[in-house]
C-alpha cells in the first residue's frame, strides 16, 4: 500500500480542523464560567425575599466552579498528552472559525505512529502506558443529548493563534484532583470557607498545566457554542464507555452484541482468531471488549474529539478510577437534587491495559475512505455497528462498504436508531443526507447480499443521566445479517 500523501490544501484543512477542536477543549472552562455567571445574574434579579429563600444557590454556584475546574484539569492533562499528527505551527493565517462545522467529523489523518492511509496496524494501542499510540462523534444534539449550552458574548480579543506553539510542556498537574474534595459535599459553612480558601473561580486547579499543541494560545479564541457542546458530549461519553455508572447503558447496548459474537464464533482459535471491525468506535470500549473475547478487533473512529480522549484513556491511564469528572453539571434542568447534579464520576472502571490484547487496534480515519481500499475487501469475519449507521451522509454507501469488507459468510451485527445526523443540516453547503426507513435499510442490505438471521428491537438510552427526571429512550434496531455473496444483486449486475 502506497504512502498517503496529503495535498497542501488537505493538510491545511486538517490542521485548521484540529486546531478548532483543541480550542474547544482548551476553552471548556471559560465557556462553563460564562454559564455560571449567567446563573448569578439571574439570581441577582430576584426580589430580596426570593433571594433569601434561595440563599443556598450562591453556594451551589461556587461548588459548580470547583466541579468545572476538576473537569478542566482532566481535559488539560489530556491535551498535554496528545501528540498531533501534523505540525500545528503551519497555516495560521486563516480564521479557524471559517472551517465548516462538520469538517472535523470527517478527518482522515492517521496519528503519529502511521503514515499510511488505511494501514491501521500502525495505530495499534500499546500495552505500555508510557507509549502514546493513537487510536461517532456525539449523536445529534437535539435528541441524544438534552442540554445545549447557551453561550453569551465572549469579549476576549482573538490573539495570534499560535503564539505559544513553541512553548515546552510545563509541570504536570498530576493525577490527584483536589485532594479528595468533592462537589457533592454538604452545604455547610465549612464548605463555604473551603471555597473561599481554594479560590472557587476554578483557576487554581489548572494553572500549572501547560499543554503543548498550542492549547494555551487557542484558549484565546472565540469558540462556537456547537463546539462547546461537543466537548460536553465527550464528557458524558466517558461515563457511557468508561465509568461504573455507565454499566447499565453498556449492558443495554454492548452486551447483546458481545453475546451474539460469542454465539456465532463458539470455537475461537488463539492461533487464528476471527477478525471484527467496529466502525464508529467512539471512546473504544466496545472494540476493547470484543478483543477480550478472543477476536482480532479494530475500532475505527474519525472524530478528533473522540480520538484525543480515547487515546488518553487507553494509553495514559495508570490505574482504575484514576480520574474524577462531574459530567452532569452543565444542565440545571430535571435534577432531583443539587447533589445529584454535582455528583462525581470516577473512571475508568477498569485499567484498560489489563484488557488490551495484541489483536486490539484503533484506526483513525473516515470509514468510507479507509475501508474502500482494495486491501480491505473480504478482510473481516464480522462487522459490528453500534449507534453508527445514522451518522452517514449516504447510508447506502455505508452498507455497500460493510458488505465489501466482509468475507463471504461473514456476519454484520448492528444496534442503533435511525436518527440521521445530517437530517436537519440547513446551511450554505447543503450537506447530502439520505434518510431511509428501517424497512428500506433492510432492502438495501438484502441488495448487497445480506441475509437476516436475528432481528429484534432493544430499548436503550445514549449518554443518559440515570438520576435525571428526563431521559431520551430509543427503540434501537438490533440485527445479525450474514453475507451471502451468491445472493448479492449488486454483484450480479457488475
Amino acid at each position: 500500500m502506497g504512502e498517503r500523501r496529503y495535498t497542501e490544501q488537505e493538510e491545511a484543512l486538517e490542521i485548521k480542523s484540529l486546531r478548532r477542536i483543541i480550542a474547544a477543549y482548551a476553552n471548556y472552562q471559560d465557556a462553563a464560567e460564562r454559564d455560571v455567571k449567567r446563573y448569578e445574574r439571574s439570581f441577582k434579579m430576584l426580589p430580596p425575599a426570593h433571594k433569601e429563600l434561595l440563599f443556598h444557590l450562591g453556594l451551589k454556584y461556587q461548588r459548580l466552579r470547583w466541579c468545572i475546574s476538576m473537569n478542566a484539569s482532566f481535559i488539560m492533562n489530556m491535551l498535554e498528552a496528545f501528540e498531533p499528527p501534523f505540525d500545528m505551527s503551519q497555516y495560521v493565517d486563516v480564521d479557524d472559525n471559517d472551517i465548516p462545522v462538520n469538517m472535523h467529523e470527517h478527518s482522515h489523518a492517521h496519528f503519529a505512529h502511521s503514515s499510511e492511509r488505511g494501514d491501521c496496524s500502525g495505530i495499534s494501542v500499546s500495552r505500555s502506558n508510557s507509549s502514546s499510540h493513537e487510536q461517532h462523534d456525539c449523536p445529534k444534539e437535539d435528541a441524544k443529548t438534552h442540554e445545549s449550552s447557551k453561550q453569551t458574548d465572549n469579549k476576549k480579543d482573538q490573539e495570534n493563534h499560535m503564539s505559544g506553539c513553541s512553548q515546552p510542556v510545563g509541570n504536570k498537574f498530576g493525577t490527584s484532583q483536589g485532594g479528595g474534595v468533592s462537589c457533592n459535599g454538604d452545604e455547610t459553612a465549612s464548605t463555604t470557607a473551603y471555597c473561599q480558601d481554594k479560590d472557587c473561580s476554578a483557576s487554581s486547579a489548572v494553572e500549572n498545566v501547560k499543554p503543548r499543541n498550542c492549547a494555551a494560545s487557542l484558549s484565546k479564541l472565540n469558540v462556537p457554542p456547537i463546539d462547546v457542546d461537543k466537548v460536553r458530549c465527550i464528557v458524558r461519553n466517558i461515563v457511557r464507555d468508561w465509568a461504573q455508572e455507565g454499566q447499565k447503558e453498556r449492558d443495554q447496548c454492548y452486551k447483546p452484541i458481545l453475546e451474539e459474537l460469542d454465539r456465532l464464533f463458539p470455537d475461537r482459535s488463539k492461533q487464528m482468531p476471527p477478525s471484527c471491525l467496529v466502525p464508529g468506535a467512539g471512546l473504544g470500549r466496545l472494540a476493547l471488549e470484543i478483543s477480550s473475547l478472543g477476536f482480532i478487533s479494530q475500532g475505527n473512529e474519525f472524530s478528533y474529539y473522540m480520538l484525543i480522549c480515547s487515546s488518553f484513556i487507553l494509553n495514559h491511564t495508570q490505574e482504575a478510577n484514576e480520574w474524577t469528572i462531574y459530567p452532569w453539571i452543565h444542565s440545571n434542568c430535571n435534577s432531583l437534587s443539587d447533589n445529584d447534579q454535582l455528583r462525581p464520576v470516577s473512571f475508568p472502571d477498569i485499567h484498560p491495559s489489563s484488557r488490551i490484547t495484541e489483536g486490539f487496534s484503533m484506526c483513525a480515519g473516515d470509514f468510507v475512505e479507509v475501508y474502500s481500499e482494495e486491501s480491505q475487501e473480504s478482510a473481516w469475519d464480522a462487522v459490528v455497528t453500534c449507534f453508527f449507521l445514522d451518522t452517514a451522509h449516504n447510508i447506502v454507501e455505508y452498507i455497500e462498504i460493510v458488505s465489501k469488507v466482509l468475507k463471504d459468510g461473514g456476519v454484520w451485527i448492528n444496534l442503533g436508531p435511525l436518527l440521521y445526523h445530517f437530517a436537519d443540516s440547513y446551511g450554505p453547503d447543503d450537506d447530502m443526507s439520505i434518510e431511509l426507513s428501517l424497512e428500506d435499510v433492510k432492502k438495501v442490505a438484502y441488495h448487497y447480499g445480506f441475509v437476516m438471521e436475528v432481528e429484534k428491537m432493544i430499548e436503550t438510552t445514549y449518554t443518559a443521566n440515570m438520576r435525571a427526571m428526563m431521559q431520551n429512550r430509543y427503540r434501537a434496531a438490533f440485527w445479525t445479517m450474514r453475507k451471502n455473496a451468491s445472493r448479492s444483486k449488486a454483484q450480479k449486475r457488475q
